[in-house]
């Protein structure tokens, strides 16, 4: 363990179109939008994704948001995001980075493989859609 004087952490808050396009910006751009939802209260999956405005600048956090106000009720357990900037990634945040990679590659198989394993088919269509939607903007592979 690390203390965290001595951690190299990024603490500078995502743009609405950010310039770095890597898989690391993408991790820290959800663990930002993570950081601001821990006081907001959960929310319902499919009323989250009915409520997401298509505005492309507008929607880039509130996509985020909705992934995260969901996700923990998706997976049937608290979901583990680190503080943005650490180079660690938990399991979590390896299978969302997975996921991300596969939906932006069209890779249907690995997505489909992702998704079946740690989510309830019901659920799969919206964070599907919520994955692609954050995912846009960043060169994942």
């Amino acid at each position: 363990m690390v203390a965290l004087s001595k951690q190299q952490i990024d603490w500078s808050w995502p743009d609405a179109v950010p310039s770095d396009r890597s898989a690391d910006a993408f991790l820290n751009h959800v663990r930002f939008v993570a950081l601001g939802c821990r006081a907001k209260a959960r929310t319902d999956l499919f009323e989250a994704c009915a409520l997401l405005s298509l505005d492309r600048h507008s929607s880039f956090r509130a996509h985020a948001e909705a992934l995260i106000l969901c996700l923990s009720d998706a997976l049937g357990q608290r979901a583990i995001l680190f503080r943005p900037g650490t180079r660690e990634h938990s399991f979590d945040e390896a299978w969302l980075l997975r996921l991300a990679a596969a939906l932006a590659q069209s890779d249907e198989d690995s997505a489909a493989f992702l998704l079946r394993s740690r989510l309830p088919r019901e659920h799969h269509r919206h964070i599907r859609f919520l994955v692609t939607r954050i995912s846009l903007p960043f060169a994942l592979t």
